[in-house]
């Protein structure tokens, strides 16, 4: 029989917090280990409320990844807490399996009230398992095989998903893939009819706003591939699972541009932070091709994706964007900092453009015109292209205590996706830490680009390394 202090997780968590790396490069990912040790992260986050993170020191850091946009109500929201409490303290007869769940249908209830045009839901654990049900969902509703996504799209990291993301770093070393997936030019109109034209495609699936570079459609591009689709016989399909549940200042992305999909993917945010949920909308005469008879009513399934403590950890998300009016705080948020990064952008050469939608933001850098910064950028990028954001993230963390990411692999582009729940004070943090550390960055010599030849050493080990 276990002690009781093994019950006590905060306990557990207090004694061995310390050793968390040790712990992680003996049985879990010492690439993970190593990767946050080269480059400073290694402060031991002890505590998270809301949009704030605390070291063991005790220092707030704010953090503008969000979880990878999971945490849109913050961390360890109060209500979020109450209702799993209430969950956990009702004793519900939970996963039964051979009945259907009363919160399950409630929280459907609540996400079809968001898109009036769609009739079911079907529930799984994540993101990526709600894009493998997409797939499976559009070969048995159109009787095709393939599907079709966009270069540089990024759909998750289990193996239906995998096959349609753009960036070959995830794919390579899993081949072959999935078979009759292809991609088309994101924002080419041109291609995708091309592609839709022999009637052979299941689905069109496309992220309203690329997540890996933040790159958004162009003003008639969604409406047309989704006119395209209906014309040829293809679903479209909406990869909601980072831009949807408010973070571009809408609940949907899709509504920025008055389209209704076929099927939209949730996922990470509507978790709330705390249990798994991801959910895919539709119609029902899709969904019906699927389970269209009693003795297929369990052809797709997942044992723990309507378990009562997921479903009731996005009911009380959804209650607390609504209540606390969040998707339009982050509209209103999201609007101040893209027009603070843009004002930057005229001061700082190396600042490019700055782009996004609410509370989803890429700032890019480009190669300066002048010849000393030129000499230098030539330089750290040359030891491995998108290296030069290190040198604006690592100072950001360090030095401000503002936890965010560069948006992809060999990316010159930083993403932020901060909680929906930050004040005119974070952004008032947000602008002037940018605002110093980039105008540091064009100071050569400089501290930051002492730092950028460290980084130039670790690059050039690595390379030796393969």
């Amino acid at each position: 029989m276990l002690e009781p202090t093994n019950y006590d997780i905060a306990a557990i968590f207090e004694a061995r917090e310390a050793s968390r790396f040790d712990l992680h490069g003996r049985h879990l990912n010492e690439q993970m280990v190593r990767v946050l040790r080269t480059i400073g992260y290694d402060v031991g986050f002890r505590r998270g409320t809301g949009q704030y993170l605390y070291d063991r020191s005790g220092t707030r850091y704010l953090d503008l990844l969000s979880g990878f946009g999971v945490f849109g109500i913050g961390r360890n929201h109060p209500a979020l807490r109450t209702a799993l409490e209430s969950v956990l303290d009702a004793e519900l007869p939970n996963l039964v399996q051979m009945d259907v769940p009363a919160l399950a249908g409630v929280l459907a209830e609540r996400l079809l009230a968001k898109a009036p045009y769609l009739d079911k839901v079907f529930f799984a654990n994540s993101g990526t398992e709600a894009v493998e049900a997409a797939i499976k969902f559009a070969r048995a509703a159109t009787k095709r095989s393939r599907i079709l996504s966009c270069e540089h799209a990024f759909h998750g990291l289990t193996f239906g998903s995998l096959s349609l993301n753009g960036d070959e770093i995830f794919k390579k070393g899993f081949e072959p893939l999935l078979g009759d997936c292809a991609a088309v030019p994101f924002n080419d109109l041109t291609a995708l009819e091309t592609a839709l034209r022999g009637r052979e495609v299941a689905a069109f699936i496309v992220e309203p706003i690329q997540g890996k570079g933040v790159h958004l459609p162009d003003p008639d591009y969604l409406r047309s591939a989704a006119e395209l689709c209906r014309r040829y016989g293809s679903l479209f399909i909406a990869d909601e699972i980072q831009s949807g549940l408010g973070r571009t200042g809408r609940f949907f992305a899709v509504e920025h541009w008055g389209v209704q999909p076929d099927i939209i993917l949730l996922a990470k945010a509507l978790s709330g932070g705390h249990v798994p949920v991801g959910a895919l909308l539709t119609r029902k005469d899709i969904f019906d091709r699927l389970f269209n008879r009693m003795d297929r009513a369990v052809v797709h399934g997942s044992t723990f994706a309507k378990n009562d403590l997921a479903m009731a950890a996005a009911i009380a998300t959804i209650s607390v964007l609504d209540s606390e009016k969040l998707v339009e705080n982050a509209a209103r948020k999201g609007e101040r900092l893209l027009a603070a990064f843009r004002a930057m952008a005229g001061r700082h050469e190396m600042l490019r453009e700055a782009r996004g939608l609410g509370l989803m933001i890429g700032v890019e850098f480009g190669a300066p015109t002048s010849l000393k910064l030129r000499a230098s950028w030539s330089m750290i990028e040359a030891a491995s292209k998108g290296l030069f954001c290190q040198l604006i993230t690592i100072p950001l963390f360090k030095e401000h205590k503002i936890l965010t990411q560069v948006a992809g692999h060999g990316s010159h582009t930083i993403k932020m996706l901060p909680p929906y729940i930050i004040t005119d004070e974070d952004c008032d943090w947000i602008e002037t830490a940018f605002d110093k550390v980039i105008a540091e960055s064009h100071r050569v010599p400089g501290a930051i680009w002492s730092l950028g030849k460290t980084l130039i050493e670790n690059a050039m080990a690595t390379k030796r390394a393969k």
